[in-house]
This record gives C-alpha cells, sequence and structure tokens, in this order.
C-alpha cells in the first residue's frame, strides 16, 4: 500500500508558550510517526513542521486546534511545504 506523504507548515497562535505545548506536540507526532519539528516563534506563537503520511498529519493538524491541556489555541494556520529536507525524528528546537 503506498501511502500519500504530505509536508506541512503549521502555525498555532493563542495562550501555546509555557504550557508544554511543544512536548505534548512531539508526543503526538511520535505517536503518529510524523517527523519535523515544533519551535517557539518570539511573537508566542508556535511552529510546527511536520511530514509524514497523509492522515497522520491531518491527524496532528486537528490536534492542534486543541493542544495541550493548558494550552488555549486561538487560530491554526497551516500551508503546504515545498522543501525536500528530510527529518528523521519529530524535535523540540529552540527559539
Amino acid at each position: 500500500m503506498d501511502l500519500q506523504m504530505k509536508r506541512v507548515l503549521i502555525n498555532v497562535q493563542g495562550k501555546v508558550q509555557g504550557v508544554c505545548f511543544r512536548r505534548f506536540a512531539q508526543s503526538k507526532a511520535n505517536e503518529l510517526g510524523i517527523t519535523g519539528y515544533v519551535v517557539n516563534n518570539e511573537n508566542g506563537s508556535v511552529n510546527i513542521l511536520a511530514q509524514g503520511a497523509y492522515p497522520a498529519v491531518d491527524n496532528l493538524i486537528d490536534w492542534c486546534d486543541k493542544g495541550s491541556p493548558q494550552a488555549q489555541v486561538d487560530k491554526v494556520y497551516v500551508q503546504e511545504d515545498e522543501e525536500n529536507e528530510i527529518y528523521l525524528d519529530f524535535s523540540i528546537l529552540p527559539y
């Protein structure tokens, strides 16, 4: 079975820093078999680069609408990413 791959850049806005959002995002990505990274932005939002099978990436996007237990997500922006770097795992990056 050939699963189609998807790669997106997700920007999550709201109260998403200081609430373990990145750690929960990493855990969810690992659970779904997604590679890429999550990083805090200086403006208080969080970016996630996610690559993996279509249904898994869509599942992570859906998770971002709620986020970690303490998070208050206001908006989730998703755009297709055309880069071709390959990530072997899902990392938490500093700023």
